[in-house]
């Protein structure tokens, strides 16, 4: 990220790492209202997806071009749109076919995905820690399926599940030299709005409500949210970012309660805590053993270490 970005939200009453973590925390509100949103749109899921990545796109373009980023254009980055297209796409999907709480936890099961992407691509063997991480999250997440079952919404978790792992891809493309977020990011929304949007010809409800919601989804729930985080994840120590990442998947199902009335059947409760939790611990043991944290230079190329 480009540190004009940071200029434009910096100020000089709040220290480096807490305006990060106040980034971090505005950026997982924003996240969090993608369930809520989504259910209240009466559109095709494909539709919405398409249209919410349009405006998510201009918003971000116009930040790339405020800030001077420069894109890249490589198969790295190529990959890493097509890995955005698909943590949206599914996500979308899901949230139709399944409650909002399963869709994002089964979504924020990715560290588990990245784990086992990095043994199979890097030889990177898990360690105690992650083989006891990943049987947790397994076990939480068999709670979903179990409990889907009998609701009929296997599909909808398969698909979340699905989310997740393009959302682990997102983050491994990080250990390629050539990759670059933002770019990934951008040319990903470029991809959903131009192949998806046309959908909106088959949609036939147009309120204001409806409109408004959309504009929401994209330029706040997608748009905003990945500057703030974008951002936040630059001024702030991984251990922290983690943590408040976390509310996402806890505020997103409370919103859908309180405002759609849509309430996880007790068993889907449970693997959420178990997935949560799990992730949770397993990101403060292994993060909090780094003595430092580091912070990517405007070309990426090298990172400066920090005290904590």
């Amino acid at each position: 990220m480009d540190t004009q970005g940071e200029k434009l939200i910096s100020s000089e009453r709040y220290p480096q790492k807490a305006r990060g973590m106040l980034m971090m925390a505005i950026a997982s509100t924003c996240f969090s209202l993608g369930g809520l949103l989504i259910k209240m749109i009466p559109w095709n899921p494909l539709t919405i997806n398409g249209v919410r990545n349009l405006i998510a796109a201009c918003v971000i373009g116009g930040f790339i071009r405020l800030t001077q980023h420069p894109l890249k254009w490589n198969f790295t980055v190529l990959t890493g749109a097509v890995c955005m297209a698909g943590v949206t796409t599914f996500f979308t999907i899901a949230n139709k076919l399944t409650t909002a709480g399963n869709a994002i936890v089964l979504q924020y099961s990715a560290p588990v995905w990245i784990i086992l992407l990095s043994f199979l691509f890097f030889r990177d063997k898990p360690d105690r820690s992650q083989g006891i991480t990943i049987g947790f999250v397994l076990a939480g997440i068999l709670c979903f399926f179990f409990d889907s079952l009998s609701a009929g919404k296997i599909l909808g978790d398969l698909l979340a599940l699905l989310s997740g792992l393009f959302y682990a891809g997102m983050f491994m493309l990080n250990r390629f030299e050539k990759g670059d977020a933002l770019s990934s990011m951008f040319f990903g929304q470029l991809l959903c709005g131009i192949f998806l949007s046309p959908f909106l010809i088959r949609e036939t409800v147009f309120t204001p409500g409806v409109l408004t919601a959309v504009f929401v989804l994209g330029a706040v729930q997608v748009g905003l949210a990945y500057i703030f985080f974008s951002i936040g994840t630059r001024l702030t120590d991984p251990v922290s970012a983690s943590i408040i990442n976390a509310v996402e998947p806890i505020l997103n199902p409370i919103l859908v309660a309180v405002f759609y009335g849509e309430l996880p059947a007790l068993l889907s409760l449970f693997g959420a805590a178990v997935v949560i939790g799990s992730i949770l611990f397993y990101n403060l043991r292994s993060l909090s053993r780094a003595p430092a944290w580091c912070v990517s230079n405007r070309s990426g190329a090298s990172r400066e270490c920090r005290p904590d």
